[in-house]
């Protein structure tokens, strides 16, 4: 498994994103991908580098469908090959609820 996080940062709108954000989630939602919205970013688990850049680029063309003149999309990859990763492994081990 695969856990990245990805940030989005329309530009040119004001300074609310929510509407913006909450329009790749549901992308996020309907692509089946498992993901995990935070106060700062968007955590998203896939087994694969490509499903998670995929669903990440249809999120950042959601926001800019509903007329952003800039976008600009910061992503973090976690690929770990000799254990177990996924977020609710990485929460577990330091002993907080999720």
């Amino acid at each position: 498994m695969i856990v990245a996080d990805v940030t989005y940062y329309p530009i040119g709108e004001g300074t609310s994103a929510s509407r913006y954000v909450k329009a790749a989630l549901e992308v996020f939602s309907r692509s089946g991908i498992k993901f995990y919205p935070n106060g700062m970013a968007t955590v998203i688990e896939g087994n694969t580098v490509k499903e998670i850049l995929d669903v990440i680029e249809k999120g950042e063309k959601a926001i800019i469908e509903m007329g952003i003149p800039r976008i600009e999309t910061i992503i973090k990859i976690d690929h770990r090959l000799d254990k177990d990763n996924s977020v609710s492994h990485k929460v577990s081990s330091i002993n907080q609820e999720h």
